[in-house]
Order: structure tokens, then sequence, then C-alpha cells
């Protein structure tokens, strides 16, 4: 039986993965960015300009996205630490998409760096 990080490493043997040096780089090129995660987890802090799609949603907010229906977009995805990025990836390669990265490390590594992260603003009680 196969456990999830089989399931994750088998995926990383399939994707393009890029390093968090190679990040930024990757994210300017992209025509979308896309964060994985739960909404809860995006809520709190996000790559800026990263829209959400849950990875339980991904293939259904694709799918009925026409804005995102072209094949040859190029797509960057990110999650907490990169597995569940990595295993959007496949299911995107899967649907037909051709320029599809990860980034290594997910969000994690990228705040981890002291990238710059979008976070909800706090009200003031002045």
């Amino acid at each position: 039986m196969k456990t999830a990080h089989d399931l994750v490493m088998a995926a990383k043997a399939r994707i393009e993965e890029v390093s968090l040096t190679e990040s930024e780089q990757a994210i300017r090129e992209a025509d979308v960015l896309l964060d994985v995660r739960e909404a809860d987890e995006y809520t709190m802090g996000h790559i800026p300009g990263a829209l959400h799609a849950s990875r339980g949603m991904l293939e259904f907010k694709l799918s009925n996205s026409p804005e995102l229906s072209s094949r040859d977009l190029k797509i960057v995805l990110y999650c907490k630490t990169s597995g569940r990025a990595a295993l959007a990836a496949c299911a995107l390669h899967d649907m037909g998409y051709l320029k599809v990265k990860s980034i290594a490390g997910g969000f994690d590594a990228w705040a981890g760096a002291g990238k710059p992260v979008v976070k909800p603003a706090l009200p003031t009680f002045e």
C-alpha cells in the first residue's frame, strides 16, 4: 500500500519543481500563480498576486473558469511545503496543461526566506 509520502515522491518525479531562488522569476513569467492550500491558510497569508484554488477543488475551478482554460497557460503552484502542489501539478498535467511549475519548499520556504507575503489587515481600536 502506498502512503501519502509515496504519492508525493512519485508526483515530484513527474513535475517541474523550481527552487526558491528560481521561484521569483518563474512567478514573473507565469500567467497565473495558484495557492492550492486551504482557504484559512490562504487568508492567513499568501504570496502577492496568488489566486486561491484549494487542492480539493482545483480541477473543478479550472474547468469552470474560461480565463484559465487555455492549456498553454504558464502556471506556478504552491502549497505549505510542496506536497499538495506536486500532486496538483500532476493533476494539471493529466488535464492537459503543458506549462506547470511547483515551488520547492512551498509557502513555508518563501515566507522563511523573508520574501513578500500578503497578510490580513488587523483592525485598529483607537
